[in-house]
């Protein structure tokens, strides 16, 4: 068995599901799962010793609590139809999502040393968004949240990958805090395909070969980034989609250095 396999495959069902927990994969700062939920049921959860952020794939939903109701989260019908919605919540809340329409959130959790910004909901004007690369590694990125809110350890946002271009590249990494040419943090990312039958190219690899894994992926797979460099392509034909949450102990942002190997590719 390869110790360093990271990729995880699920089949959705009803309800939660599980796709990792603190300590897996060597993520020290996340867990992530899904939570599917049919038009008209509910699924109720506590973030506990984690803050949570519930990131709307598709459908719409109400979120309430102790303190707060969000009466109406979402309008997309899936991650290629438009904007994200977010619902943060710190620790130590209970909370129960509504499904008004056939639902799908990805759940991130952290875990949370100190209180919070308290339950907020982002809306798709609260995000920005914008273009990076040229040519075949152009993509498009959508920052949901980041080091400005009250979050001990996230930074959340979305890449769509147009058919056929990488992502991703040159190939980065953030695996040390050395502000301002690096930071350390965990990333996870989660895919979707347009059609749904689409597939990617992920890599991960480490300049001294420690780590050099390739994988195939398809709808609902995530890979769990502990370190590395991770760059990504999706199969002509598909528009790929991955969510990006990532957990930094000390720092957030989007700071991460070049493989010197390949950095020339941006100033040719």
């Amino acid at each position: 068995m390869n110790d360093n396999n990271s990729l995880i495959k699920i089949k959705p069902q009803q309800g939660f599901n599980d796709i990792f927990r603190l300590g897996k994969y060597n993520m020290n700062l996340t867990q992530f799962g899904l939570l599917k939920l049919a038009k008209g049921t509910s699924y109720k959860g506590n973030t506990g010793e984690f803050e949570f952020a519930l990131v709307l794939m598709g459908g719409k939903c109400a979120v309430k609590g102790d303190g707060f109701e969000f009466a109406e989260v979402g309008e997309r019908k899936n991650p290629f139809d438009g904007k994200p919605w977010c619902v943060y919540m710190p620790r130590r809340t209970a909370f129960e999502v509504v499904a008004l329409t056939d639902l799908e959130i990805a759940v991130n959790e952290a875990p949370a040393s100190r209180d919070t910004a308290k339950p907020t909901l982002i809306t798709p004007e609260q995000t920005r968004s914008f273009e990076l690369g040229r040519d075949n590694f152009f993509r498009r990125a959508t920052v949901i949240l980041d080091e400005k809110f009250d979050s001990e350890h996230f930074y959340i946002g979305e890449g769509m990958i147009p058919s056929g271009n990488w992502s991703g590249y040159p190939s980065h990494r953030h695996d040390i805090d050395n502000p301002p040419e690096e930071i350390d943090m965990e990333e996870t990312y989660y895919y979707m395909f347009n059609p749904e039958q689409g597939f990617g190219i992920q890599k991960i690899y480490t300049p001294d070969g420690r780590i050099d894994e390739t994988y195939t992926v398809k709808n609902y797979d995530t890979v769990a980034i502990a370190e590395g460099y991770h760059p990504l392509c999706g199969a002509p034909g598909y528009d790929m989609y991955y969510l990006w949450t990532m957990t930094g102990k000390v720092n957030r942002g989007l700071i991460s250095s070049m493989d010197p190997d390949h950095k020339w590719v941006v100033g040719k």
